[in-house]
């Protein structure tokens, strides 16, 4: 998977930061605060439209780096708790839905509104949402579950792509856009279909 292919890639990178964010008196839980308002930072860029876009896109590069501060901290220090990862799971949630938010209110807020792209946005906050509800079902029904095309790491990737580019043709964020529809929600059907299999399985 993706996910974990870049977790051990980036281990060597992360710990020496970690160790000197710990040693500044950083919580873990404290970064993922920070994490957040990053995140909603780089939403307020966004909101500036398509001249911002590449500058989003860097700041969206460097807000997923933090993103991962707070994990690498939590295991450095030996303080990995249970609420740690529900915090940090709940506000990835809100972080990822504030990147689409600055996107929707420069589209709603232009003169005319579109209407396509807001309709995308709002299939790709639900789509994205639902990828991890389904998961956390699936595991408090004791089950693994990280099947999926569009997982947290492949969705910033695209929209990391997707910023960049359609900084020079704001026309390409439609078919930025309709991917993360289509990939976020086929990701919610895969996963659906994984659970019933596995339940089969295990009755």
């Amino acid at each position: 998977m993706l996910t974990d292919k870049a977790r051990r890639w980036s281990a060597g990178i992360l710990t020496p930061i970690a160790r000197g964010l710990s040693a500044l008196g950083l919580s873990p839980d404290a970064l993922t605060v920070l994490g957040l308002l990053f995140n909603m930072g780089v939403a307020w860029v966004l909101a500036w439209g398509p001249g911002w876009w590449g500058w989003g896109a860097l700041l969206l590069i460097l807000a997923s780096i933090f993103d991962a501060f707070d994990g690498a901290v939590a295991r450095l220090t030996n303080r990995v708790t249970p609420f740690g990862a529900f915090l940090d799971s709940t506000l990835d949630r809100l972080s990822e839905a504030s990147i689409y938010l600055g996107l929707l209110y420069w589209y709603i807020t232009t003169t005319p509104p579109h209407t396509l792209e807001p309709v995308l946005i709002y299939l790709t906050i639900v789509g994205s949402i639902m990828v991890s509800y389904t998961r956390a079902r699936a595991e408090g029904l004791g089950l693994q579950m990280k099947e999926g095309w569009f997982t947290r790491l492949e969705r910033m990737i695209v929209v990391i792509v997707g910023l960049a580019v359609s900084a020079y043709d704001d026309r390409l964020m439609q078919v930025v856009l309709l991917a993360l529809a289509l990939g976020t929600n086929i990701t919610v059907v895969q996963r659906i279909l994984s659970t019933r299999s596995k339940l089969r399985n295990r009755e």
